[in-house]
C-alpha cells in the first residue's frame, strides 16, 4: 500500500508546476528536518512538501512545527499500523453512504461531497468513524501533487437533525483534520445549511483554529449554484449542483 497520509504524491503531475520554495522556507525546512531526524529517524521518508505544511501551519515557528510533525508520526503509528485504512475497518460507516469524491475546482484541487443529514453514531462509535475521516482525507490526499497539495470540500447539511449533531465526532473530525493533515482543505463550502445547525456550531467554533475559520463560506440556498461555478467548473460541479459530475462515493473513488 502507498503512503498518502500526509506525505505529498506526485501522481504523475510535474513538480515544475508547483508551488515554489521560498528561501526562508526552503530554509527552515532543513533546519526543521535536522531537529526532527533526530527524535524520530522515520521522518526521513517526510518529504519537504510535507514539512512546509506544518511549517506554515505554525507560521514558520521551526519547534512548533517540528512539535507537530513528531505528533502526527506517531499518531500514524498507532493509529494505522499497516500504513493505511482499509474498507474492512470503516463498513459501518461506508453503510452510511455520506461521502463521495469527484471532479476538480478552476486551481485543479480534488472535490469532496460530504452530506451531515446521512451522518449517525453507529455501532463502530467513535473510532471507527475517525478511521473513516483518515480514509477521506487519505483518498483526497492521493489526488494532490506536490506543491499542489489542498483539496476542496463541499458539506451539504439538507436533512441535518438532532440525531446528526454528533459533537464529539465532529470535533475528533476536526482535530485530525488541523492536527494531521495541516495545510491540507483549501476551502470548506457549507451549503443547505439549517437553523438547527448554528446550535452545534457554536459549540465546535471555539475548537477551529483562526486558518482553518478563513477558509469556511456559509451558502445561501439562493446563490448556491452561482458560488460553486465561481470556484468550480460546470464540467466539474456535481450533477445535484447544477453540474456535469456524478457522485462518486469516496471508498469507489
Amino acid at each position: 500500500m502507498e503512503e498518502n497520509m500526509g506525505i505529498g504524491e506526485n501522481n504523475g503531475q510535474k513538480v515544475e508546476d508547483a508551488e515554489s520554495f521560498s528561501l526562508q522556507e526552503r530554509n527552515k525546512v532543513e533546519l526543521m528536518r535536522a531537529v526532527v531526524q533526530k527524535q524520530d529517524p522515520s521522518s526521513q521518508e517526510v518529504d519537504d512538501y510535507a514539512m512546509r505544511r506544518f511549517l506554515r501551519a505554525r507560521d514558520l515557528d521551526i519547534e512548533k512545527a517540528s512539535a507537530m510533525l513528531l505528533k502526527y508520526l506517531k499518531w500514524k503509528r498507532t493509529f494505522m499500523p499497516k500504513g493505511c485504512i482499509s474498507t474492512s475497518e470503516i463498513q459501518n460507516e461506508i453503510a452510511q453512504n455520506k461521502m463521495f469524491m469527484q471532479g476538480v475546482d478552476k486551481q485543479g484541487r480534488p472535490i469532496a461531497v460530504v452530506y451531515g443529514g446521512r451522518h449517525l453514531q453507529n455501532k463502530g462509535g467513535l473510532e471507527e468513524f475517525k478511521r473513516y475521516v483518515a480514509f477521506g482525507l487519505d483518498k483526497l490526499c492521493a489526488r494532490t501533487s506536490p506543491g499542489k497539495e489542498k483539496f476542496v470540500v463541499i458539506g451539504d447539511l439538507e436533512g441535518f437533525g438532532y440525531s446528526n449533531s454528533d459533537v464529539r465526532g465532529y470535533l475528533a473530525s476536526l482535530s485530525i483534520l488541523q492536527d494531521f493533515y495541516p495545510e491540507r482543505l483549501g476551502k470548506l463550502f457549507v451549503v443547505h445549511v439549517p437553523y438547527l445547525f448554528w446550535t452545534l456550531y457554536k459549540i465546535v467554533c471555539p475548537f477551529i483554529d483562526n486558518n482553518t475559520k478563513k477558509k469556511i463560506i456559509f451558502v445561501e440556498n439562493k446563490r448556491l449554484t452561482s458560488t460553486l461555478l465561481e470556484d468550480i467548473d460546470e464540467s466539474q460541479l456535481p450533477e445535484i449542483y447544477g453540474g456535469k459530475q456524478p457522485l462518486v462515493p469516496i471508498h469507489n473513488a
